[in-house]
């Protein structure tokens, strides 16, 4: 199998590998970067970003990540197609395989592979992407103000984004699968105390439909054992809130991660438990998942990557 070395390796193309990318860039370590299934990341699939700084009017989540690319190859970074299939960090220099044909022996590396929404597992999901269905209240909830929006989950992640949803939308459904919230005793009071919040207890979204974007969803209700209402509900967008999966199966044999799979490092550093391995963006960050706080953990991890660098070659 083919070989190939680099000081610098950052697998991911979301804001924090491409962030890495731009400063491992311009400190002359020359990166390569693999930008994975889904280049861009997650943001691609976000039709316009209001609440970046820099960008007045927005911006869509495809140029932004477009540009931060450019950026990082006009400093020098190696961007490439492919995807990380396995990996080799049992010692250094860590062997990391694309597409299970190429070996690229790294030094230092740098893990931006982010973390994937769970979704219904609809049709419909995909058809309504961007245009009704999205799995970040705080990202998109500002496109549905004054109007109706349903949250499906039951837990706290679920509870805080009904209420998020509820300062900005003039009614909010909380579809719960289950006949009670998991969420803390907390959440649930401010859910239940509400006026702009319904919960509906077991209950389930089946479809989507709508001309253009998501106009309503298809639901199931649960009557009895035996029984069930099928009827169709009213409305302007549908959010996941169901969880996360953070993208780590290959890496979680030598790191440590918490009981959902999230990239545990030392406490406000990108640095695992690894020397000279380094996770940035939602792939180590259960809780804000922002642009933002991605591309600032991606500058992190550069900068802690050069340092790493710098002093295993001056023998400090």
């Amino acid at each position: 199998m083919e070989r190939e070395k680099t000081r610098c390796l950052i697998i991911g193309s979301g804001p924090a590998g491409y962030t890495a990318a731009i400063y491992a860039g311009r400190a002359n370590i020359a990166p390569i970067l693999y930008q994975g299934l889904q280049p861009g990341g997650q943001l691609t699939t976000t039709t316009d970003i209001e609440n970046f700084p820099g960008y007045p009017m927005g911006i869509s989540g495809f140029q932004m990540m477009e540009d931060l690319k450019d950026q990082a190859a006009r400093f020098g970074a190696d961007i490439r197609f492919g995807l990380a299939t396995k990996a080799d960090l049992s010692r250094p220099p860590y062997v990391v395989t694309i597409d299970e044909e190429k070996e690229i022996e790294a030094d230092t590396l740098i893990i931006a592979t982010g973390a994937t929404a769970k979704y219904l597992g609809l049709d419909d999901e995909v058809k309504y992407a961007g245009m009704g269905v999205s799995a970040c209240a705080t990202c998109d909830g500002f496109f549905y103000r004054k109007k109706v929006v349903a949250v499906v989950g039951g837990g706290d992640t679920a509870c805080e984004e009904v209420v998020y949803l509820a300062g900005l939308a003039a009614k909010v459904y909380l579809v719960v699968r289950k006949n009670q919230l998991r969420a803390s005793k907390v959440m649930q009071e401010r859910v239940f105390n509400n006026d702009k919040i319904e919960v509906l207890f077991e209950h389930n979204v089946t479809g989507l439909y709508g001309d253009g974007g998501v106009e309503g969803a298809h639901v199931v209700k649960r009557l009895n054992e035996m029984d069930e209402e099928r009827y169709d509900l009213a409305i302007d967008g549908l959010f996941l809130a169901i969880g996360h999966h953070p993208n780590t199966e290959i890496f979680k044999e030598y790191l440590e991660t918490d009981e959902t799979g999230y990239i545990i490092t030392e406490p406000g550093t990108p640095k695992t438990n690894l020397p000279g391995v380094f996770a940035a963006g939602d792939v180590a960050d259960p809780v804000y998942r922002q642009a933002i706080t991605a591309a600032a953990s991606g500058c992190k991890a550069a900068i802690e990557a050069e340092k790493y660098l710098y002093d295993r070659e001056e023998g400090l």
